[in-house]
């Protein structure tokens, strides 16, 4: 019997590790070569680049420049250049928030199907930690009408959910399957009827069932890291745009966004 539990326990578990673990969106893992060291902030209008020293370059949707305040004289293949740039930034980075939300949707997917399968009612504390970084995630990337991203907001999300979300998401498992025991107990004993009685049947239909949801949770995972890699690879041409327009515009050089690690 103990073993049916952890195995319901271990599937239950198996969206936190996949939220967790498949909603990896520093971009800095062993296939990308590039990792932010400022950050944006964009709007319809400009866009913002901050450097860890407070300095800013703006580029309003014309083109133009203005660093630290100052309007910065340009010819028209600049500005074309720094367009061009804003129009990549603004297309690309939001991406990272809509693969963020896809990882959290696919825990919530996995939970409902566990729910459904086992008849289980008590998992609103888990649905609502799902909901919280949800949230978390929406208040990060979204601020007061703009998009912001950069080094300093994937260091405070990724603390945040260290300190927080990672041990809420335990806890809430662990309360939901003890408010479950109940309802489990009659999902496992209407299972062994239907296996009449035989164990060794009913663990492998259990085992199969374990199975089934990491095979689906993985596979949308796996998705998931796919779009995350082809992401990474906009990055690295952004960022070699970012070089040309460096090497043209030299004082925008400390305000590249990203850098080759």
């Amino acid at each position: 019997m103990n073993k049916i539990l952890l195995l319901t326990a271990a599937t239950m578990m198996t969206t936190t590790v996949a939220a967790h673990e498949k909603n990896n969106i520093t971009f800095s893992g062993d296939n990308c070569e590039v990792e932010f060291q400022n950050d944006v902030r964009i709007t319809p209008d400009n866009l913002v680049i901050t450097t860890a020293k407070n300095k800013t370059a703006e580029i309003n949707n014309l083109g133009e420049l203005t660093l630290n305040g100052e309007r910065i004289a340009l010819n028209t293949q600049q500005k074309t250049m720094l367009t061009q740039y804003g129009d990549e930034l603004r297309g690309r980075l939001p991406q990272v928030a809509d693969i963020a939300f896809e990882g959290i949707k696919l825990a919530g997917v996995a939970l409902n199907e566990v729910a459904q399968t086992f008849n289980l009612t008590s998992l609103d504390r888990i649905h609502a930690v799902i909901d919280d970084l949800e949230t978390e995630v929406q208040n990060t990337f979204y601020q007061q009408g703009a998009f912001v991203m950069g080094k300093q907001t994937f260091d405070e999300f990724g603390q945040n959910f260290d300190n927080q979300f990672e041990e809420k998401i335990e806890t809430a498992v662990q309360g939901a399957m003890m408010q479950s025991i109940g309802s489990l107990l009659v999902a496992i004993g209407n299972e062994m009827s239907d296996a009449n009685g035989d164990m060794s049947s009913f663990e492998q239909r259990m085992e199969n069932f374990a199975t089934q949801i990491e095979t689906k949770v993985e596979q949308q995972a796996e998705s998931i890291e796919k779009k995350a890699d082809a992401l990474c690879g906009d990055f690295e041409q952004i960022a070699k745009n970012e070089a040309i327009v460096a090497k043209s515009i030299p004082a925008m050089s400390e305000y590249q966004l990203f850098k080759f690690k």
